[in-house]
């Protein structure tokens, strides 16, 4: 079923119909998720959609899967390309020329990318022209040429398009947020219970690829290009029990006024001296910010030093001694307590666990039972 569903999104692709090969991959992989070559090539069907971020993520998954696919690397440069991620793009060539030493397309995009570097350095624009970007492709054979100028020999290397576009309606949706400070973003995903090896997350100049294998459903993808560049060799990632926590380190000192780019917002620059002690502003749609760490510390101290008294204090006492007891105590605490209609309260599951609790009401009173 697989290999059909295959076929017919390679009949989509060369039919220029690139949403439909894209849909048809999708499929593909829901049934054979370990399939390297499905996802370089529905990369290169994400790239004719100008879906670059997600070109990069499924080129990615490609090498994750089968380090030694060549054309997984070229379609990771060519979106890179696209993105304007050169220093990325041309580390993805050089990890893939090893694989194809007999083909030229890595060195000649390596020298395309060489040359985009340069201009970046010397403060140049770097953007691509629809032409050039015609000739760099179409020399890197990645199907963005003239589909008459396509070869039998590009057919045979591209032997299927496909990708990780998961169906939307089924893709799990987590809500995520962000904070800054002067020389880090820290983008907080509210995931509940996922292993380490279940995330996957990468880094480029500007772009962030995270994948989140849920077992039982489709994989959860987020990769966004980023409001400013990065550091991707100081970026870090921590997966706790109710949240992925991924650390982004700026490379220029500006503020970040969103987490995506944007054509129309320009960087500013920070002037402010960076603080040490300084804590991170959360990015809200309210006008004041607040420093959320430094409120639950506070509130946890003003409940801890509150003084209480009658029943209220009772009742604080019997709920700190169920939060931090073990699970036969509480066991033991719930079982007395309702067997003995609220007179008596025990933390000793062997002495409660096999006898029905008796009530035992204080002296001077009697335990009745109502009569309906």
């Amino acid at each position: 079923m697989a290999k059909e569903l295959e076929k017919k999104a390679k009949e989509a692709f060369f039919d220029d119909d690139f949403a439909l090969a894209v849909d048809l991959y999708s499929q593909a992989i829901q049934l054979d998720p370990n399939n390297a070559h499905l996802f370089a090539d529905r990369a290169q069907a994400n790239i004719k959609l100008n879906s670059f971020t997600e070109a990069v993520s499924d080129a990615n998954k490609a090498i994750q899967l089968n380090p030694s696919l060549s054309k997984a690397y070229l379609r990771k440069a060519t979106a890179c390309i696209k993105l304007e991620e050169y220093h990325t793009a041309k580390v993805a060539l050089q990890n893939g020329a090893p694989f194809a030493q007999d083909d030229s397309r890595f060195s000649k995009l390596i020298q395309e990318c060489d040359r985009y570097i340069a201009e970046e350095s010397n403060g140049l624009t770097s953007t691509l022209s629809s032409n050039g970007t015609t000739s760099v492709l179409s020399g890197n054979g990645s199907h963005l040429c003239d589909r008459n100028d396509e070869t039998t020999k590009e057919a045979e290397i591209d032997s299927s398009v496909s990708q990780i576009n998961e169906v939307v309606s089924n893709r799990p949706k987590y809500r995520h947020e962000y904070y800054q400070k002067p020389e880090e973003v820290v983008v907080t995903i509210f995931v509940k219970g996922i292993p380490a090896k279940d995330v996957v997350v990468n880094f480029g100049e500007q772009i962030l690829s995270v994948t989140i294998n849920v077992p039982g459903q489709d994989a959860y993808h987020y990769q966004p290009r980023l409001f400013g560049k990065i550091i991707p060799d100081k970026c870090r990632v921590e997966v706790l029990s109710t949240k992925v926590e991924i650390r982004l380190a700026k490379a220029e000192a500006i503020n970040w006024t969103s987490l995506e780019y944007s054509k129309d917002t320009l960087p500013q620059k920070i002037n402010m001296p960076m603080v040490q002690s300084q804590r991170p502003a959360y990015s809200s749609s309210k006008p004041r910010a607040r420093d959320w760490d430094k409120l639950e510390a506070q509130m946890k101290k003003e409940e801890k030093e509150e003084k209480l008294d009658g029943d209220a204090a009772l009742n604080k006492l019997f709920r700190d001694i169920y939060q931090n007891a073990d699970e036969d105590m509480r066991r033991a605490m719930s079982k007395s307590f309702l067997e003995s209609n609220g007179t008596v309260l025990s933390t000793d599951w062997k002495e409660v666990g096999s006898k029905k609790v008796e009530g035992s009401p204080p002296e001077g009173m009697e335990l009745k039972k109502w009569e309906y």
